[in-house]
C-alpha cells in the first residue's frame, strides 16, 4: 500500500489536501486520464475510486460517480466562496479531496465527485496485486 508523509507533498498537493485549496481546472494530472486502475488518497494510500466509476464531465477535474466505499469519505457542508457545497474529505488522512454535486450521470446515480488530482494517486490495474491492492481487482470488468 502506498503512503506518504505530509512533509513529502509538493506545494500544490499541500495546498489542496491540508489547506482546502483547489488546483486549476484542465491543468492537473488526472482530469482527462482514463486508464484502468484505482485512485487512492495521496497520503494514507486508502482506495477511494476506480476508473470504472470515472467519467468525462467537462469540468476540468477528475469526476467519479461513486466511491469504492462510502466509509472512506467524509462529507461536510462548505459555505466558502459565497456558495453552499458538500466538501469531500478522506476518512483516514482527513485530506481535502474536492466536492460532490448532484449533477452527475443519472444512469450512474446522479452524483459527481469532483476531485482534485493533487489529492489522489493513480494505481494502474496491472500493479494492484504488486502494491497490495489485490482485493480491488473484483471491481473491474474483464
Amino acid at each position: 500500500m502506498i503512503k506518504r508523509d505530509k512533509n513529502e507533498l509538493n506545494e500544490m498537493e499541500y495546498l489542496v489536501t491540508q489547506e482546502n485549496g483547489t488546483e486549476p481546472p484542465f491543468r492537473n494530472e488526472y482530469w482527462n486520464h482514463f486508464d484502468k486502475g484505482i485512485y487512492v488518497d495521496k497520503i494514507s494510500g486508502k482506495p477511494l475510486f476506480t476508473s470504472e466509476d470515472k467519467f468525462e464531465s467537462d469540468c476540468g477535474w477528475p469526476s467519479f460517480s461513486k466511491p469504492i466505499d462510502d466509509e472512506s469519505l467524509v462529507e461536510l457542508v462548505d459555505k466558502t466562496h459565497g456558495m453552499v457545497r458538500t466538501e469531500v474529505r478522506s476518512e483516514d488522512a482527513n485530506s481535502h479531496l474536492g466536492h460532490v454535486f448532484n449533477d452527475g450521470p443519472k444512469d450512474r446515480g446522479g452524483l459527481r465527485y469532483c476531485i482534485n488530482s493533487a489529492a489522489i494517486q493513480f494505481i494502474p490495474y496491472d500493479k494492484l496485486e504488486e502494491l497490495g491492492y489485490e482485493d480491488l481487482v473484483r471491481y473491474f470488468k474483464d
